[in-house]
């Protein structure tokens, strides 16, 4: 008896630990990080009641740095401040995302504004983010993505030609040169791709929120891509704020009382296209 009271204690205590030890990237099928990009630095992810936070630095640029850990092609439909980054839509599981095939990173460093632009991802205050800009301030301060398995396509095997017998099934190279046909980048499907891979008081200052930055160039297309579900097969969120407001609220170190206001990463959907420009600041 007294061993197993031993065996429990040594396990609460490494639990203890591990929860204030920062990690770095969150997810199972894909691995998610932060990078400070004015550093270069990943921002450690610090684990407390149940979420996972990271400490921004005001008016620094920041990417999300994704990567497939599986060996088969995932779709991440990736929000800010509960706005989809590649429609500017409230953020929702159906909309479109970012195409990872196996093992590939991406960084994913604004919102898209076209197919070879972004505008930069920058930690703000939460009046000059672009959810608070564009009448959307209740999630400003969450980063998701909700992660899609491919649904599998058998391949078409054509039926072989013999001399005198033509066959009525169109070629290989005919198939491709009709989907060349149907989308002139060579990709049928609108899914957007990455081109490139110890108080407990309240906040000590006010609200981090993500800004809608200067213009950076940023390739993407797009490419067929069948969900297998229409749920996500993991849905990763990470919280973020200013390192003062986090240890003010006790998630550095991790431990305090509950954070109120969880924002939703994806709140709701709405049409496709790209990210809109925010109103002009005063």
């Amino acid at each position: 008896m007294k061993l197993a009271r031993l065996a429990a204690a040594a396990t609460l205590a490494a639990t203890t630990l591990l929860a204030q030890v920062p990690a770095h990237a969150v997810g199972r099928l894909i691995d998610v990080d932060v990078i400070d990009r004015d550093s270069g630095t990943r921002l450690p992810v610090y684990h407390h009641n149940g979420e996972w936070w990271v400490a921004g630095r005001p008016g620094a640029r920041y990417a999300v740095q994704i990567r497939n850990a599986s060996s088969e092609r995932l779709m991440g439909v990736m929000s800010v401040d509960g706005v989809n980054v590649v429609t500017g839509d409230t953020a929702s599981w159906d909309q479109s995302g970012y195409v990872l095939s196996r093992y590939q990173n991406a960084q994913i460093t604004g919102w898209r504004k076209n197919e070879a632009e972004v505008a930069a991802f920058h930690f703000t205050a939460l009046p000059r983010s672009y959810a608070a800009r564009t009448g959307r301030p209740d999630n400003v301060g969450v980063i998701g993505v909700a992660v899609f398995r491919e649904r599998y396509r058998p391949p078409v095997h054509p039926m072989p030609r013999y001399p005198g017998y033509p066959s009525t099934r169109e070629s290989p190279a005919g198939a491709a040169r009709s989907d060349e046909a149907a989308a002139p980048n060579g990709y049928p499907s609108d899914e957007v791709r990455e081109a490139s891979p110890q108080s407990k008081s309240a906040p000590a200052s006010p609200r981090l929120g993500t800004g809608h930055g200067e213009r950076e160039t940023s390739y993407s297309g797009t490419t067929r891509f069948d969900r297998r579900s229409s749920q996500p097969d993991e849905v990763i969120s990470i919280r973020y704020d200013s390192r003062d407001n986090l240890i003010a609220m006790g998630v550095i170190p991790a431990y305090g009382r509950p954070v109120p206001q969880r924002p939703d990463a994806f709140p709701e959907s709405s049409d496709a296209g790209y990210v809109p420009d925010p109103p002009r600041w005063r």
